[in-house]
């Protein structure tokens, strides 16, 4: 706001008089501000970006309230103290492989404030940052405004926690041609420990601080989006035969990550209407984005598009926070004329304001330069010439037949390549985890009692859950770890031996504990299943049953608490104590 300009407040006088005074105007007085000569309220002009700005701000501080609200939720159960892969233990791993330093290249493989932080108690450290986070993201959710230092802290808070989540807060990086609905190759370029078992790998994919880069190039244009869906059309039009038969969208709700009762009834749609669902997806991936250079009528439309078509993957999916993510940067092809509906009218107000200004600017009146805007101009001049260099990676994968997904560029996430469901599973599998009190675990008459996860697959007669845009990274990676074996995911037996202590940390991540109120299983186990949906109408369905399952095999074999012993002893991980 320029502080030379007409004042912005409301008039002193009661609003009640000044309505009065309004009617009692002689035909020669002049329109009050913000009203045109008929005494109606004047429009917003189009061209400028001031409402849009406070749509955006409060939009992706929604996106980190839900974030941090996960972390908060999360973080000491996954990586904390006496997590499941315990985030203490990755960063001296990854100080060990640098001489045991912190040194420059140790921060910047893994760039976190929890460097400079007490590691003797991490839980405390990691509810610190995300509960800092859900303040300041709170306030800019409520009031729509922020400034450069609290956007800033935002990212740098949650980039901290994202690198330290490992697996928990990316596409995991260990299986090459993983037969998913992300493929993923070890695609991260600058991982200095390949071949080193002592340094895990950096987790690959985004997160809301990845994106945060798309929302801050917004309201000059939009067209941040522009390049954001292209990516995840060629990775699809590149990948999966099914994406050219069109035939994808005929496993994709029943194959997702974690589906939703929506789900479950497209996915019985009729065969044309998927091929419809498949063709939509690449007009509006592939071709809808360049709207944007069209004009600003052209540009609107992109908008609302992207939006629609996201708010479609939202209903039909718990796929995170990722869509609702995905609709900021959209939210930049609106101007202030567009969004002004969205505002109350009224003297005072955010949109008499901007009228105000932009009465300012048609009469050409500019704000004297300070310092202070010199010095505003100088920044966003220096971060757009970075940007544009960093993004030359991105520019030149995309452009790249053997183009990669779900990669960061550079240690601090600043430019990325996204893309989700470049390949379809086929079939859905899943992890059955069980226990039993039996002393013998190969006896025919021992009982096995299966644990039930929050929101994926288990209980045949159990509605899918709808929990968009919160998350369970749990359930999330429990899908990832089907299609692979314990071998590749250590972190399921670290569970497992969580579940043979009745370990309440652990167990407050699942939805159902058979042995509650009593003795903990003396052996745990896991079962490979193949699910697959009901059939509406049909004889399962009218027994109560969403899902329909058959044993593939085992997954992990029984264990006890004794054969966990070493095995805990080697990772570091912390001995749990039956309760």
């Amino acid at each position: 706001m320029r502080s030379d300009g007409p004042a912005m407040a409301a008039p002193e006088e009661p609003l009640r008089r000044r309505k009065a005074g309004a009617a009692g105007l002689a035909p020669e007085s002049p329109p009050g501000p913000g009203r045109d000569p008929a005494g109606c309220p004047a429009r917003l002009r189009a061209g400028t970006f001031w409402l849009t700005r406070i749509v955006l701000l409060k939009a992706l501080a929604f996106v980190y309230f839900v974030a941090f609200l996960v972390a908060f939720h999360q973080n000491k159960q996954l990586i904390g103290d006496r997590g499941l892969l315990p985030c203490r233990v990755y960063l001296r791993s990854v100080q060990q492989h640098f001489r045991g330093q912190v040194s420059w290249e140790t921060v910047s493989y893994a760039p976190t404030v929890l460097w400079l932080l007490d590691w003797s108690h991490m839980d405390f450290n990691l509810d610190a940052l995300a509960l800092l986070g859900l303040g300041i993201s709170s306030f800019i959710l409520v009031s729509g405004c922020a400034n450069m230092v609290l956007m800033a802290a935002l990212w740098v808070l949650y980039t901290s926690l994202v690198n330290v989540g490992q697996i928990w807060m990316g596409v995991p990086a260990s299986g090459d041609g993983l037969p998913g609905d992300f493929p993923v190759p070890s695609l991260d370029s600058v991982s200095i420990a390949q071949g080193d078992p002592h340094v895990p790998d950096r987790p690959v994919g985004l997160s809301v601080a990845d994106f945060q880069n798309h929302a801050r190039s917004g309201p000059s244009g939009g067209g941040s989006h522009s390049s954001l869906s292209p990516r995840q059309g060629l990775i699809k039009i590149r990948g999966d035969q099914c994406w050219r038969d069109l035939t994808c969208m005929d496993f994709h709700y029943e194959t997702q990550p974690v589906p939703n009762p929506v789900a479950y009834f497209l996915h019985h749609s009729p065969w044309w209407f998927h091929r419809f669902e498949t063709l939509s997806n690449h007009f509006l991936e592939l071709v809808v984005p360049f709207f944007v250079f069209l004009g600003r009528q052209m540009c609107i439309l992109h908008g609302a598009l992207q939006i629609l078509f996201q708010m479609v993957l939202i209903i039909s999916g718990n796929l995170s926070f990722l869509n609702w993510l995905t609709i900021v940067p959209s939210l930049a092809c609106f101007d202030d004329a567009t969004l002004g509906f969205l505002f109350p009218s009224g003297p005072g107000c955010l949109k008499d304001q901007v009228l105000r200004m932009q009465e300012e600017e048609a009469r050409g009146a500019r704000a004297p330069r300070t310092r202070g805007s010199v010095a505003r101009h100088t920044v966003n001049l220096a971060l757009g010439v970075l940007v544009a260099w960093l993004s030359v990676p991105v520019v030149l994968n995309l452009l790249s037949p053997r183009q990669v997904m779900n990669s960061s560029f550079n240690p601090l996430r600043i430019v990325n390549t996204y893309g989700a469901f470049g390949s379809i599973t086929k079939e859905r599998t899943e992890v059955i985890l069980q226990g039993t009190s039996s002393p013998n675990a190969s006896a025919p008459d021992a009982k096995w009692e299966d644990y039930e996860f929050k929101c994926k697959p288990g209980d045949l007669r159990r509605r899918p859950c709808l929990i968009s845009p919160y998350h369970h990274r749990l359930d999330w990676l429990m899908w990832f770890a089907a299609f692979q074996t314990y071998e590749h995911n250590e972190w399921i037996i670290h569970l497992a031996g969580k579940l043979l202590a009745n370990d309440a940390q652990a167990l407050s991540l699942l939805a159902l504990n058979p042995f509650a109120g009593r003795a903990p299983p003396r052996w745990v186990r896991g079962e490979h299943y193949r699910y697959k949906f009901s059939r509406p109408g049909g004889t399962h369905a009218a027994e109560g049953k969403w899902w329909i399952r058959k044993r593939l095999g085992p997954y992990f074999p029984p264990l006890s608490f004794q054969d966990l012993k070493g095995y805990f002893r080697s990772r570091e991980w912390p001995y749990p104590k039956p309760e």
